[in-house]
């Protein structure tokens, strides 16, 4: 019965260990992405290089609207980061919330409370 247990445990430790593995691989977004975004004011195609750090995220935005250094976090399968742009002379703060699925990600975007949207991309 003892010996039971023990492999029990065992193959329950194995489990977690590869799923702890395979979880981490899926959510490593450090590389060049490809992103199509599409809001009410229209649409555009930045390029966005991302650094991962375990959760802390660091990167540039290129695109329509300039060039900026951003800031976020990876949780899990979770994206969020945010970075700030001029746009016609204001500073906007714009933020992106999506879902990692391997080489690919989607979700919202807002720019100062005023613009919204949606986008997806792809690892490059």
């Amino acid at each position: 019965m003892k010996l039971i247990l023990k492999a029990n445990a065992l193959v329950i430790a194995l489990a977690l260990l590869v799923s702890a593995t395979v979880l981490a691989q899926a959510t490593s977004v450090t590389g060049e992405w490809a992103f199509s975004v599409t809001t009410d004011q229209g649409a555009g195609n930045p390029i966005l290089t991302f650094k991962q750090d375990g959760e802390k995220l660091t990167g540039k935005y290129a695109g329509q609207l300039g060039s900026a250094d951003l800031t976020g976090t990876v949780k899990g399968n979770a994206i969020h980061f945010t970075f700030t742009l001029d746009v016609q002379g204001q500073q906007a703060p714009v933020t992106y919330d999506g879902t990692i699925e391997k080489n690919t990600m989607a979700g919202k975007m807002d720019i100062g409370g005023m613009v919204s949207g949606t986008f997806t991309a792809t690892k490059k």
